[in-house]
């Protein structure tokens, strides 16, 4: 079974960034999903998972009403593994371009005073949510983009080939 791009990147390479993970083309239109890491997988803890649900409703609420981005947001959520998130946006952009967009949208939830649609009518898990868990995360990561920002290494994605031998052994090849 062929694996799929985001288990195809060496995860022990990966610093936090943005990063492109895949461009799908559908009905004829570009649409690109972003890898956002905001932690290094396997060397700094993840993301808690109550801190992780509210930047998730924090970073989506500010995506969905930049006006210079709205229309453009199809998807924003959590990675699995709890250190970062996937931002799906129709077309196909440098990671460079959305560097500022993702500045601010992080650097936005120092000044949150609640957890937009924190409430049992519009969240499947309203009570579990660490608003100042989010704001430490996210203005880490906000300072480390402003800090990072002409470093070409937060926007190009480490892969890796997985070479199989014979006998069914998998070396990596970065």
């Amino acid at each position: 079974m062929d694996l799929i791009p985001s288990f195809s990147v060496d995860h022990t390479l990966i610093i936090p960034g943005i990063f492109e993970s895949r461009v799908d083309v559908i009905d004829g239109n570009k649409i690109t999903t972003y890898d956002i890491r905001v932690t290094k997988p396997n060397v700094e803890p993840a993301i808690d998972v109550a801190a992780m649900h509210s930047l998730e409703h924090l970073i989506a609420t500010f995506l969905r009403n930049d006006p210079d981005w709205k229309d453009e947001v199809i998807y924003w959520g959590p990675m699995g593994c709890l250190t970062g998130f996937y931002l799906i946006l129709k077309g196909n952009r440098a990671p460079k371009e959305i560097h500022d967009l993702l500045f601010r949208a992080f650097d936005s939830v120092k000044d949150a005073t609640d957890v937009p649609g924190a409430s049992a009518e519009n969240c499947g898990n309203y009570l579990m949510h660490n608003l100042d868990m989010a704001k430490w995360h996210a203005a880490k990561f906000a300072a480390y983009l402003s800090d990072n920002a002409d470093n070409d290494n937060i926007y190009v994605y480490p892969r890796t080939e997985r070479l199989v031998t014979e006998g069914g052994q998998q070396f990596y090849d970065s």
